[in-house]
């Protein structure tokens, strides 16, 4: 595979199937994992994570579960790559800086993907369309148990594996879920559940995970500690308070409608037909539009369009797909021009 077999093609986390795929854009597990008697990569000297990458590369490579996967150095990725990946969840943005010795691994599907050498020397991610926490963790866990009879991970008998940051040592796995959740932003309500949420010791990122605000009504909630739980308590956990939000947006929803239905249509078909007849359009402005079409074609008050099309178009218009798509780096006001062709051109405009 090459990186740019990507560009025309789409993960299988926004294909919008699934369980509550009206609210639960994706859910994902990661675990992370480090080396036995290698220092963690925010200790170890460029050789030594040249030589860990080289470990794990080969240990992948001779993998069934990855087979026909892509493999890249970060070093190697210009700056418009790497953002690439960044807007495609596939690595963050902590893995783009200091690429030296720092590889990623991403399976065709996009359902799989391994960040080598970021704050652990590995980070593996599962990554699936819909509310399925335990199909996602069952994926995980037999990924695990596969490099494991290769690699012989860190791991204390009386601590659980063993990570470079404390609070992900035990099981290390962080599980999260992706929510489009307009209903409670319009209502005002999302402050209250976004509080709650961090009561509860889970946290609330935006669409890019850690350090990202929320963009387009979109929220990721994960548990925020391992340490001492199981990985079914985690999945259970966070089971429990998705079930809870997801309730809580489909009230906000039905109220939004009982209440006043033509403001809602309104203000939905305002954003479609801006989408479709916009020549010129920034991405904050088209996330939001999308948004709204998005809640629209849940409701059935869009009726033409479907929900994969506008979880698509939240990905293509990101800067640095746009570029990829035209073969050449674009200014800030030429992106702006290409995105509103290519929403016309998605949408029928």
């Amino acid at each position: 595979m090459e990186l740019n077999d990507f560009i025309h093609s789409t993960g299988q986390w926004l294909m919008g199937t699934g369980a509550n795929a009206n609210i639960v854009m994706s859910s994902r597990i990661r675990l992370a994992r480090n080396l036995a008697k290698k220092p963690f990569p925010n200790k170890a000297r460029k050789k030594d994570l040249v030589d860990i990458m080289g470990m794990i590369q080969d240990t992948i490579a001779q993998n069934d579960y990855f087979k026909n996967s892509l493999f890249v150095k970060i070093s190697e990725l210009d700056n418009v790559d790497k953002q690439f990946l960044i807007e495609r969840h596939l690595m963050s943005h902590e893995h783009a800086a200091n690429p030296d010795g720092k590889g990623l691994v991403v399976s065709k599907e996009e359902i799989l993907s391994v960040m080598i050498n970021e704050e652990d020397h590995m980070r593996i991610q599962v990554l699936k369309s819909g509310f399925d926490l335990d199909e996602t963790w069952k994926i995980a866990d037999t990924i695990d148990d596969s490099l494991a009879q290769k690699l012989d991970f860190a791991y204390s008998s009386g601590w659980g594996y063993l990570t470079a940051c404390p609070t992900n040592t035990g099981t290390a796995m962080r599980g999260s879920v992706m929510l489009h959740l307009p209903a409670l932003v319009m209502t005002k309500q999302i402050s209250k559940v976004l509080n709650a949420i961090s009561k509860l010791n889970f946290a609330s990122r935006g669409f890019y995970g850690e350090g990202t605000q929320a963009s387009g009504n979109f929220y990721q909630i994960s548990n925020q500690v391992s340490m001492g739980h199981s990985e079914q308590d985690v999945i259970q956990n966070i089971h429990g308070l998705i079930c809870q939000v997801i309730e809580q947006e489909e009230q906000a929803r039905q109220a939004l409608i009982l209440q006043n239905r033509p403001v809602l249509e309104d203000k939905i078909f305002r954003s479609y037909g801006v989408l479709k007849n916009a020549h010129i359009i920034s991405s904050q402005e088209t996330v939001e539009l999308l948004s709204m079409v998005r809640v629209g074609i849940d409701l059935n008050i869009i009726k033409n369009v479907d929900r994969h099309a506008i979880n698509e178009l939240f990905l293509m218009i990101q800067p640095a797909h746009l570029q990829k798509l035209d073969g050449k780096k674009l200014s800030s006001a030429e992106r702006d021009t290409k995105r509103a062709s290519l929403i016309r051109e998605k949408l029928g405009g």
